[in-house]
C-alpha cells in the first residue's frame, strides 16, 4: 500500500516539550491517539480510506521517535501526553474533534475527555482499556503484580533492553512467530508491522520502559460513567493484551456506547482488518454527525 503524503510539523508543550506532529487529509479533524511504541503508520488503512473526507492529526508521545524527551523522566505520565495533545490541537487552531485511540491511546484519550470535555466530540476507542491494563493481560489478575517488577527491572538495563529489541525487531521470522502464538492474526498487514518494527526499534527503551510503567499507574476507569458524548468500541475476540470482556465492562459503563468486537482479531484489528474496521467508524461518523458538514 502506498504510504499517505504526512505532513511533520512541530510545536512547544506547556512545560517545554519540543512535540512532532503529524498532519494529512481535509475536513472535520480527527485526533489519532497513538497505541505505546506505535506512530500515525500504524493508521495507514485508516488515513488512505478516509483522508479525502477528514483531516487527521496525530502526535509522537514525548521522547519516542521525533519528539524530544521532557526535562525530567517522571513527565512521561498520561496526564502529561494529553497536555501535548493539547499543544498540538492550539497549534493546529482546532477547538473540537473526533477522538480515535488504539491501546494507550485509549487512556490517552479518555483522560483528555476527563479533563477537557468540551473539546470531544466522539470517541472511537480500539484495542484499548480505561486504565490499570496489567490487570486484564491474559484475563489473568495476577498479571498485575507480575508485570510491574519486570518493567522496573527492564528499565534499569536500557541498552540491554534496545539491543534485544532490536535483534527481534530485525528477525524476519518475528511476524510469523507472532501469528503462530495467537499474537497477531494471519490476516495482519506484514508491510506496516515491517515498517513499524523497523522504527521501533530505534527508540529509547529507558523512556518507552518508563512510559510503559507509568502507563500501568494510570486509571481512568472513574470517568466512564461521565462520558456523554457518542462513544464506538472496538475489540478483537482474541486480543490477549486487552481482552474482549474489558472492552465489554467500558461499554457498560459508558451511556449509548456501541461495541464492535472482530472475530478473530487480536491487539491489532485496526492492521488486520481493516475494511472492516473503516466501514464501522464511517457508519458510526455518519450516524453521529461527524461528517462533511460538521463545524
Amino acid at each position: 500500500m502506498k504510504a499517505p503524503q504526512v505532513e511533520e510539523r512541530r510545536c512547544t508543550s506547556a512545560d517545554g516539550t519540543e512535540i512532532a506532529y503529524h498532519v494529512v487529509g481535509e475536513g472535520p479533524p480527527v485526533l489519532l491517539c497513538n497505541g505505546l511504541g506505535g506512530s500515525w503508520m500504524a493508521w495507514t488503512h485508516q488515513i488512505r480510506y478516509f483522508e479525502d473526507r477528514y483531516r487527521f492529526i496525530s502526535w509522537d508521545y514525548r521522547g519516542l521517535y521525533r519528539s524530544g524527551p521532557p526535562s525530567t523522566p517522571d513527565a512521561l505520565r498520561i496526564v502529561d501526553h494529553t497536555m501535548d495533545a493539547l499543544a498540538v490541537l492550539e497549534a493546529e487552531g482546532v477547538e473540537r474533534a473526533a477522538f480515535v485511540g488504539w491501546s494507550m491511546g485509549v487512556q490517552v484519550a479518555l483522560e483528555l475527555f476527563a479533563r477537557h470535555p468540551e473539546r470531544v466530540a466522539n470517541l472511537v476507542l480500539v484495542n484499548g482499556v480505561s486504565g490499570q491494563p496489567w490487570s486484564t493481560v491474559l484475563n489473568l489478575g495476577v498479571m498485575g503484580d507480575v508485570l510491574p517488577p519486570v518493567i522496573r527491572g527492564l528499565g534499569s538495563f536500557p541498552r540491554l533492553a534496545e539491543a534485544l529489541t532490536r535483534r527481534v525487531v530485525g528477525m524476519p521470522e518475528t511476524v510469523q512467530w507472532a501469528k503462530r502464538m495467537g499474537l497477531a492474526a494471519r490476516t495482519l498487514d506484514e508491510d506496516i508491522f515491517q515498517q513499524l518494527a523497523g522504527s521501533f526499534g530505534e527508540l529509547d527503551m529507558g523512556v518507552y520502559l518508563r512510559i510503559l510503567e507509568l502507563l500501568g499507574e494510570h486509571d481512568a476507569t472513574r470517568f466512564l460513567d461521565d462520558v456523554d458524548v457518542p462513544t464506538l468500541i472496538i475489540a478483537g475476540d482474541r486480543d490477549l493484551f486487552t481482552p474482549r470482556a474489558a472492552a465489554e465492562r467500558m461499554a457498560r459503563r459508558i451511556a449509548g456506547a456501541e461495541l464492535l468486537v472482530v472475530p478473530g482479531g487480536t491487539h491489532y484489528v485496526a492492521v488486520e482488518y481493516p475494511e472492516l474496521v473503516n466501514l464501522r467508524i464511517e457508519k458510526f461518523f455518519r450516524e453521529r454527525g461527524w461528517g462533511e458538514a460538521s463545524p
